[in-house]
């Protein structure tokens, strides 16, 4: 018997800073296509960050929008956004003003607030999934 030959899985396309260029989609599929095309370290990074919040909200829901990862409790309604760039993951907490402490990264939005995770960071799991529990109680952004 033949074997069928293994078909070539395209690399998606790069945007600025190697974000993976993924198609809109809803779910925990898009989000887990867009973690493995996340560049290099970033990928375990991006695996990392999706299992600390399905662990700290169980009924999360998923969403690829704007080519990055959204995470939220309300339909089409999120509380935190991840991105690619260049040199670190960007992870926006959409009312991170709210939390206690509140993520260190600053915005030109009052109310969100950043943590930026670069190569060779330890994420302090204990905090992020903290900071992650407490965002998922408050008002999502309707996206």
């Amino acid at each position: 018997m033949a074997r069928k030959p293994i078909e070539k899985v395209a690399e998606p396309k790069r945007l600025s800073g190697g974000n993976p260029q993924i198609a809109k989609g809803y779910g925990d599929e898009p989000v887990q296509v867009y973690i493995a095309a996340m560049p290099g370290w970033k990928s375990e990074v991006g695996r990392r960050i999706d299992a600390i919040i399905s662990q700290a909200v169980p009924d999360v829901r998923k969403a690829v929008k704007w080519n990055s990862p959204l995470y939220g409790v309300e339909e089409h309604a999120y509380f935190l956004g991840v991105h690619c760039l260049t040199k670190y993951v960007k992870v926006a907490f959409f009312q991170g003003a709210f939390l206690n402490p509140p993520p260190p990264g600053e915005s030109k939005q009052k109310t969100v607030r950043y943590l930026d995770i670069y190569e060779n960071d330890t994420i302090d799991e204990a905090q992020f999934s903290d900071w992650v529990q407490q965002a998922s109680r408050l008002p999502g952004e309707r996206m």
